[in-house]
């Protein structure tokens, strides 16, 4: 195994958590919104494009990322000769309590589901990346197929372990042409899978006192595929994305386009977080709770966007951490480590002799 870079950050990971965060705020904010169903022409196609282009596929992201993100934290680790077990163990833990006060906010939030799938995974950290790789493609498969969304993402880190053996986001340019032919692959299974599930989107708005039982049934029967089959197809649509994204930014005006989303990912625990507390904080303040419709949800996301954008940009200006994030860091290390970033105007300067 070649030695990982002790400091090098892999800006292509931020990239890509800012860009999962756009997606997971528009799946949640409904439930913690207590939207009620689509009863407008308009309603109706927002929640048809959550279900097709958002729903399943975003947490599948973070997902994998999680497990990237697992393998460079202990390869780093142990390259520093620390306790690297011990150390992921106890971030582990912390990020277990965090998501159990989470829990009591959003009770769909998937950080306490990240801990113990982590925890789970910690072993396959010494398998080779072949048998990772193949295991987290048969359980994908598996829990994709039959629904179990809840186990989905222990897979997904596999994937990310294995992508992380692999070394593949740190030497995408020399990859560039599987990437390229991954991607186009991912799109044509994609379009398919949505034309699939497109055949079983149910009517709109119905009545359901002038439906007979069987077409009933058939109502019933459209929603259960439209949704499954979404969910089937996310892992295929998901990687189109980031496969997209990933060859995007090896453009340098692709770079400088996306940055924020840069920042965004930097800080995605605090603004994962702060996601849900920014709408508890609109809905109760502005008396939105059960009071908006779909896509008037939208453009709370929006806003809410806009804020955390400029708020991470801001932040990292001056401070090497997210709150959050220095939060995190400070358990899993046990000290309290420098948070404000040292002036590079005070660097270098000669003292003055008396």
């Amino acid at each position: 195994m070649q030695p990982i870079d002790l400091n090098k950050r892999i800006d292509t990971l931020d990239y890509l958590r800012g860009f999962a965060l756009l997606g997971i705020i528009l799946v949640n904010i409904p439930g913690l919104m207590w939207i009620n169903l689509p009863d407008t022409s308009v309603d109706v196609a927002y929640n048809r494009f959550l279900t097709l282009f958002v729903e399943g596929k975003f947490f599948t992201i973070f997902s994998f990322l999680f497990g990237v993100g697992f393998y460079i934290f202990i390869s780093r680790a142990i390259a520093k000769n620390e306790n690297a077990y011990f150390l992921f163990v106890r971030r582990i833990i912390i990020l277990l309590l965090i998501g159990l006060v989470h829990f009591y906010f959003q009770p769909g939030e998937a950080l306490t589901i990240y801990a113990i799938f982590g925890l789970i995974a910690l072993p396959f950290y010494k398998v080779r990346k072949e048998i990772n790789l193949t295991i987290g493609l048969i359980l994908l498969a598996v829990t994709a197929y039959f629904g179990f969304k809840i186990a989905m993402p222990f897979p997904l880190m596999l994937l990310g372990l294995a992508a992380g053996q692999y070394r593949i986001f740190e030497k995408i340019h020399d990859n560039r042409k599987r990437i390229v032919i991954l991607t186009v692959i991912m799109f044509f299974i994609s379009v398919g899978g949505l034309l699939y599930q497109w055949h079983y989107v149910p009517e709109a708005m119905v009545n359901f006192d002038q439906m007979t039982e069987d077409e009933l049934k058939v109502h019933v029967t459209n929603i259960e595929k439209f949704t499954l089959i979404g969910l089937q197809f996310s892992p295929f649509v998901s990687a189109f994305y980031v496969g997209l994204l990933m060859l995007l930014l090896q453009r340098p005006l692709c770079q400088v386009l996306l940055s924020p989303l840069k920042d965004y990912g930097r800080m995605a625990l605090t603004n994962y977080l702060g996601q849900t507390a920014l709408i508890l904080i609109i809905g109760n303040a502005f008396h939105l709770i059960g009071n908006i419709r779909f896509i008037q949800s939208l453009w709370i996301c929006i806003g809410i966007y806009i804020f955390q954008l400029l708020f991470s940009k801001i932040w990292l200006k001056y401070f090497k951490f997210g709150p959050f994030e220095w939060l995190w860091r400070m358990g899993t290390y046990w000290t309290v480590p420098s948070l404000l970033k040292t002036s590079t105007k005070s660097k270098n300067i000669p003292k003055k002799s008396n």
